[in-house]
């Protein structure tokens, strides 16, 4: 173990933590958008839109994720069409192909979550929020859309958690972030196993706040299960 070269790396791996947070937030952002149209058309009483989203679901879901950027990424410039057209100027970039893969990724599994987290509200609570004149809008923002909430975050909540791991990935496509980073370190020094512990570190140390931050969020959300003071 050479600590000076895992002392002297950890500035440099750090260096590359905006850039990681920066792809698992926007891919986040971007997937949870997608995953809510997504999440529509799994529920929606038209056969064509679930089979769409439901083939949409099966392949993200059913391929790997690394499968997916190297498609995205080196793929897409196979064909002239998207290299004439007016997409060429983001899918060429590795930064964005990468977001773009994460989200449709991420966005599979969420479509999930919120579709499970609508269809565990007890159906008997949205008939009495009827039977009381709430509208098709009220009901799904006071009965459906908080117990679906608390249903789906903890599940959410490890897909952030993998999202971050994930992002790791992004690193085959040249991408420096915290892994990218750690590989041109590897290369320049060959001290392989301190440099991916302090890169594993950092990963480990951003995980736990994101689960402080579920965790919190957790307890917001459930306001009856709390211990009175």
């Amino acid at each position: 173990m050479n600590l000076s070269v895992m002392w002297s790396a950890v500035p440099t791996l750090l260096a590359g933590v905006p850039v990681t947070l920066q792809l698992v937030a926007l891919a986040l952002l971007f997937g949870f958008v997608l995953a809510s149209g997504v999440a529509w058309m799994r529920l929606s009483a038209s056969r064509v839109l679930s089979a769409i989203a439901g083939a949409y679901v099966f392949v993200f879901r059913g391929t790997p994720l690394l499968v997916q950027i190297f498609l995205i990424y080196y793929g897409l410039g196979q064909f002239q069409a998207v290299r004439a057209s007016i997409f060429w100027e983001i899918l060429r970039e590795p930064y964005w192909c990468g977001i773009l893969a994460l989200t449709l990724n991420t966005a599979a599994y969420t479509s999930e979550m919120i579709r499970g987290g609508i269809q565990s509200v007890p159906h008997g609570q949205i008939e009495a929020a009827r039977a009381c004149g709430f509208s098709r809008f009220l009901v799904f923002r006071r009965i459906v859309a908080p117990i679906a909430v608390r249903q789906a975050l903890p599940a959410y909540g490890n897909e952030v958690i993998l999202m971050v791991k994930a992002s790791s990935l992004a690193s085959t496509i040249t991408l420096l972030e915290i892994t990218g980073i750690a590989r041109r370190i590897i290369s320049q020094t060959f001290a392989v196993f301190e440099v991916f512990i302090v890169a594993g570190a950092i990963y480990l140390l951003i995980n736990f706040a994101i689960t402080r931050l579920i965790r919190y969020a957790e307890w917001r959300v459930t306001p009856h299960l709390r211990r009175p003071a």
